[in-house]
């Protein structure tokens, strides 16, 4: 939750409460999913999604490295469609690309390991 000292806008301890009106976390492997319901001021309900990944230095000290989408009401409905084709796709054509071996590790059809050479994609904080 966001606290007023982080702010420094001088907002009402209430107002901070009511901004944050659902929340849903998704662990996913290395990654951990937020998905926030928050009003703006009109009381007009939106969502953030952050993804959230631990990172740690040389010297053992971690981190968290955090990326955020805001997603307002009037492009839910496009954003959902563009996320159901993508995710239908990537289901539909995958199994052309990616056989599971039996260590359970994805390979590609030519034999070499699945993602060998990609790199994480870097967004910028918003």
């Amino acid at each position: 939750m966001e606290s007023v000292e982080n702010k420094g806008e001088g907002k009402k301890a209430e107002e901070i409460v009511r901004q944050e009106i659902y929340s849903k976390a998704v662990r996913a492997g290395k990654r951990t999913y937020f998905f926030d319901v928050k009003s703006t001021r009109n009381d007009e309900y939106y969502l953030t999604i952050t993804e959230s990944k631990k990172k740690f230095s040389d010297k053992g000290q971690f981190h968290y490295e955090k990326h955020k989408i805001f997603l307002y009401r009037e492009d839910f409905e496009k954003f959902l469609e563009g996320l159901e084709e993508v995710v239908n796709y990537i289901r539909d054509n995958q199994a052309e690309y990616l056989a599971k071996n039996s260590e359970g590790k994805e390979t590609a059809v030519d034999g070499s390991e699945s993602g060998k050479g990609l790199n994480d994609l870097d967004f910028e904080n918003i």
